[in-house]
């Protein structure tokens, strides 16, 4: 198999032709052609191919008309809510198939005065579920011996955990570019990101952990521990790890502003199609993937209809 290296360009039809790989095993370069290119490449991925497809016409990046190309990343921030416990039921215990999770809806700026928070724009939602702590709670205990091991091999007390999932906004300064001196094992540049958590999802972050508690309270629960593992200092809450990126070549009506227009096309070479996460222009709060799924295959419709037209 191969890693895509570049999409080809060519400046006189003013349209892409093609695709370049390296072989992943011998590290020679290939030349495939092409009528029509979807790149899906994962957002950093597919980003970090057109940064690299340079020519006369797009010195910046294929494309790269706006400017745009790289920017506006963005990830869903998480790892941040409460934890409790759920008093009684302890001659309870589940079996068979491991009950499921829960899920709570964002409720957060939902359009009218009651849902509007003043202190940020847009949500989140919230998973969660609840448990019996097991034997693994010895990390956490004193004691040593039979007595010791004893103990643990009764459950503990039940839990519940509820942990919200935040949208974050695009921000410009939120970007990716290609590293001028570093490479892969193939030859292609890496990609150096520049991205942080900005004020607004900061304070979406306190709201989440404060709801997350008040709810776990009103329930009847007990030892209410709200946490924030990016506030706190906690590894595990920076952006790139909950692996939802999107954007960096963001769909758009005006060329100046955007990558690609509403069908996925990239603006100035149109038989060039993206269609997972860097099309995205806002985050939500939810999984992504079925949308990105959605937006595949109506771009592939498109593509195959223009193709008849012999627009394509």
């Amino acid at each position: 198999h191969s890693v895509v290296h570049s999409v080809i360009y060519d400046e006189e039809k003013g349209r892409a032709t093609g695709v370049r790989v390296v072989d992943y095993e011998t590290k020679e370069m290939h030349e495939f052609y092409a009528r029509v290119i979807f790149l899906c490449a994962s957002t950093l991925g597919t980003t970090q191919i057109l940064l690299n497809s340079t020519s006369s016409r797009f010195p910046n990046g294929l494309g790269n008309d706006s400017g745009e190309l790289g920017h506006n990343l963005m990830d869903h921030h998480y790892v941040v809510g409460a934890t409790a416990t759920v008093p009684g039921n302890t001659d309870k215990y589940m079996y068979g198939n491991r009950p499921n999770g829960i899920y709570i809806p964002r409720f957060r700026n939902l359009g009218d005065r009651a849902t509007r928070h003043p202190d940020f724009v847009r949500g989140y939602g919230y998973q969660g579920d609840a448990s019996r702590v097991g034997w693994n709670r010895g990390m956490a205990l004193r004691g040593f011996g039979a007595d010791f091991k004893h103990r643990l091999r009764e459950p503990g007390p039940w839990t519940m955990w509820l942990g919200g999932w935040g949208e974050a906004l695009p921000r410009h300064a939120n970007y990716v570019e290609l590293d001028p001196e570093q490479t892969d094992a193939w030859g292609i540049p890496v990609l150096k990101i520049h991205c942080t958590w900005g004020e607004n999802e900061l304070a979406m972050r306190k709201d989440i952990a404060e709801q997350a508690a008040e709810m776990l309270e009103a329930a009847g629960c007990t030892d209410v521990q709200p946490f924030d593992a990016y506030t706190e200092g906690g590894l595990g809450a920076e952006p790139g790890l909950c692996i939802h990126e999107m954007g960096t070549a963001r769909m758009g009506r005006d060329p100046k502003t955007s990558v690609l227009n509403a069908y996925n096309q990239v603006h100035a070479v149109p038989n060039v199609f993206v269609t997972d996460g860097a099309c995205m222009t806002s985050s939500a709060c939810q999984n992504p993937s079925l949308t990105y799924m959605a937006l595949t295959a109506r771009a592939a419709h498109h593509a195959v209809e223009e193709m008849k037209r012999g627009n394509l």
